[in-house]
């Protein structure tokens, strides 16, 4: 399969998912609506949307956003296999009509995370434990999209979402590693209340962590080149 990687300025790119793409034996493609003119969607088989520092609402900060905004739109309206990270969820979510905005308290850390009935039977969030701690990182939170079914939440949070047969979201980081996640700590501009604690509890379950990552990628992989099939 052609798998294309949308990415955002910032320190917030494929990390753990573009190395398992490739060994899986797929073509691996990363793109940014910040540097360049949209991809063509009807070029990839799949579609992997990741985080970012910006805002579903910083449009006059980031112009960009909207380009990539009107341009998640078409994909939604296509059947071209999408998971969304954290921002791309966002962007996702916005694109399919849902309420985006601030959460009273930013979801930073180890936070438990529960499947649904629905996230339980799903053909990628079914990878997942019923209940597992997740990496968070987000300021903002969204709805459920109309017609969308609700996969995991948190307690500040919706976690999961799957739109249609082909589109999935998930607030958390699947895709983090312990490098990334030191620079984002590390960060002057949105310091965790507990650094070191932070650090700690991410050296105990980073391993596990990653773990759950490539599976979550493996199934959406894998659930993409089903609905290829045909």
């Amino acid at each position: 399969m052609d798998v294309l990687s949308i990415v955002h300025p910032g320190d917030a790119g494929s990390e753990l998912f573009g190395p398992l793409v490739a060994e899986l034996g797929h073509r691996f493609d990363e793109r940014t609506f910040a540097e360049g003119t949209p991809p063509q969607v009807d070029s990839y088989d799949a579609v992997l949307v990741f985080g970012g520092s910006m805002h579903v609402d910083q449009e006059e900060q980031h112009p960009w956003l909207r380009d990539e905004s009107g341009w998640l739109g078409t994909l939604l309206d296509g059947t071209t296999p999408t998971l969304g990270i954290c921002l791309g969820s966002q962007l996702l979510a916005r694109a399919a009509g849902a309420w985006v905005g601030p959460l009273p308290v930013p979801e930073i850390g180890w936070t438990e995370v529960e499947l649904t009935e629905a996230g339980a039977a799903d053909p990628v969030l079914s990878a997942l434990p019923p209940r597992f701690e997740a990496l968070q990182w987000h300021h903002y939170a969204h709805e459920l999209p109309e017609g969308a079914a609700a996969l995991a939440h948190s307690a500040a949070s919706l976690q999961g979402f799957r739109l249609g047969d082909s589109c999935w979201g998930v607030q958390f980081h699947p895709e983090v590693t312990e490098p990334q996640l030191e620079r984002w700590i590390g960060d002057k501009t949105d310091l965790p209340a507990d650094p070191e604690r932070l650090r700690a509890e991410t050296r105990e379950r980073i391993g596990g962590w990653n773990e759950l990552g490539r599976s979550l990628c493996r199934s959406f992989l894998a659930a993409a080149d089903r609905l290829r099939a045909g």
